[in-house]
């Protein structure tokens, strides 16, 4: 059965595993879980990034030899509910780190928080309400 225990993988290409790694381990503050350390031809380079001890954890994946384009829309989105405000602070560091803010197509997001493209093109959004709101 499907519980609040389940583990949750969430995954997605990316050009460059380095500059996911800068935005969403130095900029979002998510911990390095597990990341392929040595090139192995016929297989991905993978970076998993996540809370440690979560129920969850997002996945990055690059084949340079077959490598996949993103393909972000403007929907496609990691949120990210904070249940306060959103710093300043952390958006500059997500900035930093490669981010770019930018209007939320829905305006939910726009009313209550904050949009950052990765540098792959995908949205995340840090949201100032808590998840029962």
């Amino acid at each position: 059965m499907i519980d609040s225990t389940t583990r949750v993988r969430i995954a997605r290409p990316s050009r460059d595993l380095a500059a996911a790694e800068r935005f969403y381990v130095g900029g979002l503050g998510l911990d390095v879980l597990w990341r392929t350390t040595e090139r192995v031809s016929g297989e991905h380079d993978l970076l998993m990034v996540g809370p440690p001890g979560g129920s969850w954890h997002f996945e990055l994946t690059h084949d340079p030899e077959n490598p996949l384009e993103p393909t972000p829309t403007v929907d496609d989105l990691f949120v990210v509910y904070l249940g306060a405000p959103v710093d300043d602070a952390l958006v500059a560091r997500l900035e930093a780190a490669g981010g770019t803010p930018v209007r939320a197509h829905n305006p939910y997001w726009e009313e209550f928080g904050v949009t950052i493209s990765d540098p792959d093109g995908y949205r995340l959004v840090l949201c100032s309400r808590g998840w029962g709101a």
